[in-house]
């Protein structure tokens, strides 16, 4: 269990996923640059995060920019929607009558991806959820906006081990201050930390390799 000034950024599984050094970069080292696809997923994740917005269709509760944690993953967010449908098996929620089955929504720019970035960070949010609940969670929906569709993600017990996994190499790394070295790939083409990661230096050799070159001899 996690204290809470422990707590590490939920949304930032994304990044780690991604790159873990992209994550160091931003959640350790605090350095940040933005590209064509980080504004445009602001402003799509700024009209979808308004906590003042609670919703009542029927029999479905829709709430959005949700605060949620879980003391175990030590992690802390917000959730872009979150639906609370009417279900006998459910739990209760405050202010409302009957039970209720919980289903988190994470919107994306984009499309869907093959891996499984986006589903891991909507897999966090569930956990959370369930944690400060005390309910069950199977399967959440993320939302792209170049497809507009719900894309169904079962939230099963390798997805959850991700998670687990990740949230405690996260804790690892920013405990020890530690950004990984670079591990270049076709992604850093579209990260919008490449002036700063510089990954085409990435084969160049190092300083330290070269003085100890030189003393040598060699």
């Amino acid at each position: 269990m996690y204290n809470e000034d422990e707590y590490l950024m939920l949304s930032g599984l994304q990044h780690f996923m991604f790159c873990r050094r992209q994550w160091a970069l931003i959640h350790i080292e605090q350095q940040w640059e933005d590209n064509y696809r980080t504004v445009d997923g602001q402003i799509m994740h700024r009209n979808v995060h308004d906590e003042t917005f609670h919703e009542k269709r029927g029999d479905v509760i829709i709430t959005r920019a949700m605060a949620v944690s879980s003391s175990e993953l030590g992690l802390s967010g917000e959730c872009d929607v979150v639906e609370f449908h009417k279900d006998s098996k459910g739990v209760e929620i405050f202010g409302f009558d009957g039970n209720y089955s919980v289903t988190p929504i994470e919107y994306k720019r984009g499309s869907p991806k093959e891996t499984l970035t986006d589903a891991v960070q909507l897999a966090a949010q569930a956990m959370c959820l369930e944690e400060m609940l005390c309910c069950n969670i199977p399967f959440g929906y993320l939302f792209y906006g170049e497809t507009r569709r719900r894309r169904i993600i079962d939230l099963d017990a390798e997805l959850r081990q991700q998670v687990k996994k990740a949230a405690e190499e996260m804790h690892e790394l920013y405990r020890r201050s530690y950004t990984p070295k670079v591990r270049r790939s076709r992604s850093c083409n579209a990260c919008s930390l490449k002036n700063i990661c510089l990954p085409s230096l990435y084969n160049n050799k190092s300083a330290e390799d070269y003085v100890r070159k030189m003393l040598r001899g060699e």
